[in-house]
């Protein structure tokens, strides 16, 4: 299984043991600090983000961490940075919403080579190793097969966006489904369970997002920012970035009803 994934697994353990007597409570919804990435950290973050950090620093594995609530911090470790998002989808997971995750995604010289995402409601592993494919629960996934937009489905993204950016699309879409957690959204892309993944709020961070697009990319689907550009994310939490993530088939197709909808 290899060493990184084995810590995330024991992560995802101690994490939902964490943080088991908060799903649903207005205590994980209180605020606890402003977070590195300049929004608050809820007490259901700081808790998840506290199990990890402790662990990390005392294996003492890896160089970096950059985390969304932490920022920027030394683990004393010889090489890798990790990119950790303590819970994805912390609204639904405070507000009794089953659709929540951890994501952790390690970096060697600057390039994502593995992915980590553990739905922490349903019990669903996400993994991958670039070059090497993607998985659910240990066997491959791959992205849907879909190819007409009339019989897709997708989720989106966004929070006071500009609705007409979505007219043309929305209108070719079979179904819509607003889930609320980016890391989770782009795993459902990589395993066919949705056909495509918006996220139009300019928010999204590399924290967010970095194991999940590589597990999107490995189950052969295609991530780009929303012209159709390759997303590239600087190493830190207070950049954001809009995404869309669908298959190979759909891509081409999705930028260009979002650009016609932004003119």
């Amino acid at each position: 299984m290899g060493e990184f994934f084995t810590f995330c697994e024991k992560m995802g353990k101690e994490v939902n043991e964490a943080i088991c007597d908060l799903i649903g409570t207005t205590k994980g919804w209180e605020i606890t600090k402003m977070g590195a990435d300049g929004t608050p950290t809820r007490y259901l973050d700081q808790v998840a983000e506290d199990r990890v950090l402790e662990q990390l620093m005392a294996d003492g594995c890896y160089q970096t961490l950059i985390s969304e609530e932490v920022g920027r911090k030394d683990l004393g470790g010889s090489s890798g940075t990790i990119f950790l998002d303590p819970i994805d989808g912390t609204y639904n997971a405070a507000h009794g919403i089953p659709f929540y995750a951890l994501s952790i995604a390690l970096a060697e010289r600057g390039t994502i080579c593995k992915g980590y995402v553990k739905d922490l409601s349903h019990g669903d592993t996400f993994t991958a190793a670039k070059g090497e494919g993607a998985w659910c629960n240990g066997k491959p996934i791959h992205v849907s097969s879909t190819r007409s937009l009339t019989e897709s489905a997708m989720s989106v993204y966004g929070k006071k966006f500009d609705l007409g950016q979505m007219l043309y699309l929305g209108q070719k879409i079979r179904r819509w489904r607003l889930l609320g957690a980016s890391a989770l959204e782009l795993c459902y892309v990589a395993s066919g369970r949705i056909d495509g993944f918006i996220d139009l709020r300019k928010t999204l961070r590399v924290t967010d997002a970095a194991a999940g697009m590589l597990i999107c990319e490995e189950a052969e689907g295609r991530v780009s920012d929303i012209e159709g550009n390759t997303l590239v994310f600087p190493e830190e939490v207070t950049v954001g970035r809009t995404l869309v993530a669908t298959n190979r088939s759909l891509h081409g197709k999705v930028i260009e009803y979002l650009r016609q909808g932004s003119q």
